[in-house]
Order: C-alpha cells, then sequence, then structure tokens
C-alpha cells in the first residue's frame, strides 16, 4: 500500500508540475519579452511613417546629390551642342559706342596761327559762299561780294573743310552691325557638332546609370533593414522561448525532477540570448540609419516598412524574368558610355585635322558715325559706312604645334577603344556574376521552403518532450537552435532573391561595380579634352572676329 501511495503522490505532482508550467507558458513570454532589453524608443502608431520601397525610390531619387549631378551633366552636354550648332549658322552683333577726344595730332596741323593785323577790318563770317550772289544782281554788288567772300576764306580755318571727316573730332558716334558666316573650315564645325552629340549620349547614359543604381542602393537597404526587423523579431522569441524553459526549469528544480546542471544549463542558455537580442537591435538600428541617409530623412524619424522581404508575388517574378533579362554586354550602361566616348575622340581628331586646311568666313559691317561739333549729334550729323568682305586664314608655320594636337588626338582614340574592350569584357563578367547571384539566391529560398515549418514543427515537439520529462534540455536548445537557423535562412534568401531580381532587371543601365571609378576618371578626360576642342575652335576663328565684335566701323 505505501508503494502505491507513493506512486500515486508522484503522479499528481507530475500532473502539477505540468499545469503549473502550462499557465507559464501563457504568464511568462509577456514578462520576458519585457525584460529583453530594447534599444530603440517606444513611438506611437501616429508617429510612425509607413514607407514601401517605391515610395522610397521616389523619395531618394528627389532627394539624391548623384542624380542632381547628372542632370546638371546632361544639361551641360545640351549647351555644348548648341556652342557646336551655332558655328553653322550667321553671327550678327549690334553695337554702339561714344569716344570723346581729350587731345588729337590734328589739332595743330596747319601750324601756328599768324598775329591778328589790327589795322585790317574784320574778315566777315562764315559761311563765305553766301555772299557769291547771282546774276540778276548789279556789277557793283556782284564786286563787292566777290571781296567780302575772299576776305572771309582768308580769314577762316584752311583746314576746317576736313572737320566732317572726323580727323581731332572731339565728338564721335559710332552705331553699327556686323556680320559673319562661316564658309568653309575644312570640316572641324562638322566634327564638333558630332563630338557634342557624343557628348549628350555620354550624359544621358550616366543619367540612366545613377538612377538604376540609386534604384538597387535603396533596394538593398530597404531589404536589409526589412531583414534586420525578421532577424530582432527572432532573436526576441528565442529569448522568450529560453526565459519559458528556464521557469520550468527552476519549477522542477524546486519539486526535485532535475538536477542542479540542467538549471544551470537552462540558465547559460538565457543569458546567452541577452546579448543575441542586443545586438540584432543594434544592427536593425543601424540599418534603418543607412536607409533614412539615403533617402534624406531626419534620422530620429520613426519609419515603419511596409514592403514585405518575402513577397511572394515579387519573388514568382523573379523566378520568371532570369531568363527574360537583356543581359548582353555591348547593351550595358558603361560599355555604351564608352562607344559614345569613341565617337567623341574621333571627332576631336577631326577637329585636329581640320586646322591643317584653310578657313574662309564672309564679313559685313554697316554704321553710322556722326562727329558733331556740340556735345549731340542731329539728325544730319550721321554718315553711313558699309562694307563687305571675305575672309581666309591658312596655317604656314605653328612650330609643330598641330602635328602634336593631332598626336594626342590620334592616341586618345586608341585609348579609347582600348578602353571600350576592356569595359565590354568587365560586362560580359558582370553579366554572368549577376545571373549566378540570381540562380544561388533562387535555389536557397526553394530550398528554404520547407525547412522553417519543419523546424517550426520539431521544435514543437521537443517543447511538448520536455515538458513531459522525456527529453533532456539539449534536445531542446538543438530543435530551437535549428528553428533560429532554418528561419534566417529563409529571411536571407528572400533578402537576395528580392536584391538580385532588382538587380537582373536594371542591368542593362547599372555602372559596372568594379569598374566605376576608371570609367569615371576616362569620362572627366573626354570631357576635359572636349574642353580643350572648345578652345581650339575659338582660336581657329577668323581674324576679322575681333573686328566685328568690336563693333566699331572701319573709318
Amino acid at each position: 500500500m505505501s508503494s502505491r501511495k507513493l506512486q500515486c503522490r508522484a503522479h499528481s505532482v507530475g500532473r502539477l508540475i505540468r499545469i503549473v508550467s502550462a499557465l507559464l507558458s501563457l504568464i511568462v513570454p509577456v514578462k520576458a519579452r519585457a525584460q529583453v532589453p530594447t534599444l530603440a524608443p517606444q513611438t506611437t502608431v501616429a508617429q510612425t511613417r509607413p514607407l514601401t520601397l517605391e515610395e522610397a525610390v521616389r523619395t531618394a531619387e528627389s532627394q539624391s546629390e548623384a542624380i542632381r549631378i547628372a542632370r546638371a551633366g546632361v544639361q551641360r552636354a545640351q549647351g555644348q551642342q548648341y556652342q557646336a550648332r551655332s558655328q553653322r549658322f550667321p553671327q550678327l552683333n549690334a553695337s554702339a559706342s561714344y569716344t570723346r577726344t581729350l587731345a588729337s595730332q590734328f589739332s595743330s596741323a596747319g601750324g601756328s596761327a599768324p598775329a591778328v593785323d589790327t589795322t585790317k577790318p574784320k574778315p566777315p563770317p562764315a559761311p563765305c559762299d553766301q555772299y557769291l550772289l547771282g546774276p540778276t544782281a548789279t556789277t557793283a554788288e556782284r564786286l563787292a561780294g566777290l571781296e567780302d567772300a575772299s576776305r572771309c576764306a582768308l580769314g577762316s580755318n584752311p583746314f576746317s573743310s576736313f572737320g566732317s571727316l572726323g580727323f581731332g573730332a572731339k565728338n564721335q558716334y559710332n552705331v553699327g552691325l556686323s556680320f559673319s558666316q562661316n564658309l568653309f573650315a575644312g570640316g572641324r564645325i562638322q566634327a564638333q557638332n558630332a563630338v557634342a552629340n557624343a557628348g549628350r549620349r555620354s550624359a544621358e547614359i550616366e543619367l540612366a546609370a545613377q538612377r538604376a543604381q540609386l534604384r538597387l542602393d535603396v533596394t538593398q537597404d530597404y531589404f536589409d533593414a526589412a531583414l534586420a526587423d525578421r532577424l530582432v523579431a527572432l532573436a526576441e522569441s528565442s529569448a522568450v522561448q529560453t526565459e519559458n524553459v528556464l521557469k520550468q526549469t527552476q519549477l522542477a528544480r524546486t519539486v526535485g525532477n532535475v538536477s542542479e546542471f540542467e538549471l544551470l544549463r537552462a540558465q547559460v542558455s538565457a543569458a546567452n540570448q541577452r546579448p543575441i537580442v542586443i545586438q540584432r537591435q543594434s544592427d536593425r538600428e543601424v540599418a534603418y540609419l543607412r536607409l533614412k541617409q539615403l533617402l534624406n530623412i531626419a534620422l530620429d524619424t520613426p519609419v515603419q516598412l511596409t514592403t514585405a522581404v518575402d513577397d511572394v508575388a515579387a519573388i514568382n517574378s523573379a523566378l520568371e524574368a532570369a531568363g527574360l533579362a537583356d543581359t548582353s554586354a555591348a547593351d550595358r550602361a558603361t560599355v555604351r558610355e564608352a562607344a559614345a566616348a569613341i565617337d567623341a575622340q574621333q571627332g576631336l581628331l577631326k577637329v585636329s585635322k581640320a586646322q591643317r586646311f584653310p578657313t574662309l568666313a564672309l564679313t559685313s559691317q554697316y554704321g553710322k558715325v556722326a562727329f558733331p561739333l556740340t556735345n549731340f549729334p542731329q539728325s544730319g550729323d550721321f554718315r553711313t559706312n558699309w562694307t563687305v568682305g571675305i575672309a581666309s586664314q591658312v596655317p604656314l608655320f605653328t612650330g609643330g604645334r598641330i602635328k602634336g594636337d593631332q598626336l594626342v588626338a590620334e592616341a586618345n582614340v586608341r585609348e579609347a577603344q582600348a578602353r571600350y574592350d576592356q569595359l565590354r569584357e568587365f560586362a560580359a563578367l558582370d553579366s554572368r556574376v549577376t545571373l549566378s547571384n540570381l540562380s544561388q539566391a533562387r535555389s536557397a529560398w526553394l530550398a528554404s521552403l520547407g525547412t522553417a515549418e519543419q523546424a517550426r514543427r520539431a521544435y514543437s515537439i521537443a517543447e511538448v518532450r520536455y515538458k513531459e520529462g522525456i527529453s533532456t534540455q539539449l534536445e531542446l536548445n538543438d530543435a530551437r537552435i535549428l528553428l533560429e537557423q532554418a528561419v534566417t535562412n529563409r529571411a536571407l534568401a528572400a533578402r537576395n532573391l528580392q536584391v538580385a531580381r532588382v538587380k537582373l532587371a536594371l542591368l542593362p543601365d547599372l555602372p559596372l561595380q568594379t569598374t566605376g571609378a576608371t570609367q569615371s576618371q576616362a569620362q572627366a578626360a573626354t570631357q576635359q579634352q572636349q574642353s580643350q576642342s572648345s578652345q581650339q575652335t575659338q582660336a581657329a576663328q577668323p581674324a576679322q572676329t575681333g573686328q566685328q565684335q568690336s563693333g566699331i566701323p572701319p573709318q
């Protein structure tokens, strides 16, 4: 009878332990979750900003400095097109000027004036031709008029008639138009237009590449933050599970069903889980800070990501897009930029060769000139001055400058062609690597489809077995670790597949990751050479351009 009583008492204690464990499993998770330290401050729903992936991309494009720089490059290339195209059209300029002569060599052209003879009567005032009378006057009147005209002419300045020509004029007014038209430049103008068009294509490709790169960066940071959320939730769930096991072990130790070693193992397991939660929370905070910095959002603004990292529709489209993506090396943005650089360098080579040919330009100037005796001219004081001419320049001896420019341009063409071949090889390799990454992410995702559910089922079974006392804590910890690994692998596979999907879709416009600096240097060199070409164009203008731009017609 005593042995049966002991068995019944043990059975009652076992039932009591199971009931208490079941109650603790409902109460402890809340307490354990409250004991897990959190780094992020608690915020209300009204303060949190919901953010989808598409909204994040739009926000990044509107705030990106790289996009603004690329747009400025497109505008610069458009301006260079206008500059090159303007040389095909006539140039018409208007000018107006006023000159005040303070001292002139013509003021003393007639020598020093003789001393005034006070004994003779003062000559009559000008104009002298007013004293010449007609045939209706008497002979005496006509003779008197001739004497007055002679005395008037002798008493006036002999050089006064040159006053209308502007010699020594104190006031000079010029109003005119200048016209010029390039007739022949040896192919220089056509080559410069080709260079400008190639620069415009390169700038537009660069803008598309910056947009694609920004979208990829936003996608990576967005799903990194979403993955960090999953890992934090997983770490907190594991912390709750270890706390539950610790509570159950403490209760079993109190009634004497487990050893002190099992209790110590449960305490160490629960303590080891807390640093993992802290680390996951810190990683999540850093991931969110990077995303906010990329989107130019205030760092203290709470954000809630609404696009799931394991979106089934997006993942299915990624699995179908593997064989439809354009992975041709010649269609990559970097390769297309290199092709535009070759066109630009070939145009610069034609510009350097065109310097050997003569230039021919038609020029014309039309002006109105006035030299009034007073400060302000009258309507009848202006005289017309109109010229038409043809100007030509032929380089006879430049000391080897043209030869040097041609050698530099030829070397730039060969370098651009070599860079094009090199970038095509890199583009082919980058496309293969992208496809390989997508295939790897797809395989990992497919492999993790049932693993997470199986791990959850295994952990639930291990938890029941441990509660019933037919398994050890070591078996329960192994099941929990396998569950963590399965859920982490599935979330990581979903993140990698999403990023690989976006990268494959943007592949034609994406720059090469390993040669971005080299391409930027090549583009900067191309822009510098285009600037040098513009300077050569200005130097090759006809000599008459200076007169045309001055606006002062020849006298």
